[in-house]
């Protein structure tokens, strides 16, 4: 075979390992991680993203149109505005693909989790496994402290909602004498040990699920859905 061939042949294999790349680039931005970790949650505009991200409209605006140039998400016009979602399940799968690799390979990965969730090691944090068994018992509640538009795209089975912003005030809302179990967008969200810290100061039972939506669905189980 002839340099010329050789050239011939590598130039598609370049092309290939170039649209690989293309996906690469396009996550290789912590905004755009979160933007992708916000949508795996539920679709939304671009205000919704840029008001959870502490962003600027024009900037979220900017990261999506990356992340849309990459078939990551796509959007739809609705009446006046335009909601993006993941463009696929496996969009949510390579995320948490990404994330677990993180964890495995960089040290540094469990020292900004400990500094971000700080009471993480607090509280029992207990598996989906018993989760599920004591749950058929009646001995625990699910709480979901997500945003109320979150769990209406879709919230673990049985679940209650009460966002982490409201439950101060809807404390007697849930039965005292149950351990209440809450979870919010995973094992990167902060929600759910706000939650348990504030029902542990009002003296109930608590526990943490650490998978969310993304998490549960990818461990092969249904998620329930509000029904509008």
């Amino acid at each position: 075979m002839t340099s010329n061939d050789k050239s011939e042949k590598r130039l598609p294999k370049e092309q290939l390992y170039g649209l690989f790349a293309q996906i690469a680039r396009a996550m290789a931005n912590p905004h755009r991680l979160e933007l992708l970790d916000l949508l795996a949650q539920a679709p939304r505009t671009v205000e919704e993203l840029a008001n959870e991200a502490h962003m600027s409209v024009a900037n979220t605006s900017q990261h999506l149109q990356r992340l849309k140039q990459a078939r990551l998400v796509t959007d739809k016009r609705e009446g006046l505005y335009v909601r993006y979602r993941l463009a696929d399940p496996m969009v949510a799968r390579l995320w948490f693909e990404l994330r677990g690799v993180a964890r495995r390979q960089l040290a540094e990965v469990e020292q900004a989790l400990d500094a971000y969730r700080n009471h993480r090691h607090k509280f029992e944090q207990i598996p989906v496994d018993q989760l599920l068994t004591r749950m058929r018992q009646g001995e625990v509640i699910l709480l979901d402290v997500r945003p109320q538009m979150e769990y209406e795209a879709g919230h673990l089975p049985d679940a209650v909602s009460i966002p982490i912003d409201e439950l101060e005030q809807h404390l007697d809302e849930l039965p005292p004498d149950k351990t209440v179990v809450a979870y919010c967008r995973g094992p990167y969200c902060v929600y759910a040990d706000e939650a348990l810290e504030l029902l542990a100061g009002q003296d109930y039972r608590v526990a943490r699920l650490e998978e969310g939506v993304t998490e549960w669905q990818l461990a092969g189980y249904a998620l329930e859905k509000t029904v509008m």
